[in-house]
């Protein structure tokens, strides 16, 4: 049988003439994940490194995601061969790998992507949705052709191997992390510092001159704004959760039930 897959995520914005626009989905929840596929938006990253998401629960999300033509991206826990595998085999076509900070560690994330002798990936193709079950001829073959990999971005070691990490082969996307990275310079909390935009900044021109594409997290919209005029190609502008508590917190202001101290409290 063919595997009916939708573009991958290096397809999309291969194909792209603007920036793709996205969300986190970290609740955890396969219904709140359905709502935010049918939204409209480019691209959906699942992360399993900050949320309660499992294996489990993003099995779910992948299944239900797949009725949208949203672009799904699953953020594994850590740069490990056996996480990246597990999540591969789930069928997750697209992943994003964080704290990625070396050349060695971007090389590392490839080589778990793929099979032998290319990479380490574990072979398990019988028992896998990734294969549909061994129903997908080719799949061992064909498997790097329809997976694409973001590495991530987010300390300053990073910014400072950013060239050689956009230049690895294999990797085919970067995604910058201003949180981490604003902590890594001394700057906990302060995303849109100067300091760490112009660290996003060198990391654009680093992959841009690379030829990989390149991205970053922005929930302030004027931040986002602002790299995508700086040329990002891909950029997050919101995670469930937060949408969710914004959303609750004016409604509670809007009707007069909060006094703020309640939430002091947490």
């Amino acid at each position: 049988m063919p595997l009916h897959l939708t573009p991958s995520f290096r397809e999309r914005l291969t194909a792209a003439d603007r920036a793709l626009i996205g969300m986190w989905a970290c609740s955890g929840s396969p219904l709140v994940t359905e709502v935010a596929a049918g939204s409209g938006l480019d691209w959906l990253l699942v992360d399993m490194e900050h949320s309660a998401n499992t294996l489990d629960t993003v099995l779910v999300q992948l299944q239900v995601v797949a009725a949208y033509p949203i672009t799904p991206v699953v953020r594994v826990p850590v740069n490990d061969p056996v996480a990246i595998k597990q999540v591969l085999d789930l069928g997750a076509q697209n992943i994003i790998v964080p704290m990625v900070s070396s050349v060695e560690e971007a090389r590392a994330a490839v080589a778990a992507t793929r099979y032998p002798p290319e990479g380490v990936r574990g072979v398990g193709s019988a028992l896998a949705r990734s294969a549909r079950w061994n129903r997908v001829d080719g799949y061992l073959r064909d498997s790097a052709l329809h997976t694409s990999l973001t590495v991530q971005i987010e300390t300053a070691a990073g910014v400072d191997a950013a060239a050689e990490i956009a230049a690895v082969d294999g990797v085919d996307a970067i995604f910058v992390g201003p949180s981490d990275l604003s902590a890594s310079m001394g700057l906990l909390g302060q995303q849109t510092h100067p300091d760490v935009v112009a660290a996003v900044g060198a990391v654009f021109a680093a992959a841009t001159a690379a030829g990989t594409p390149v991205g970053v997290n922005a929930f302030d919209p004027a931040a986002a704004d602002a790299y995508i005029a700086d040329g990002a190609d891909f950029v997050a502008v919101g995670a469930d959760v937060a949408l969710l508590a914004r959303a609750s917190e004016a409604l509670a202001a809007r009707f007069g039930t909060d006094t703020g101290e309640e939430r002091a409290s947490y």
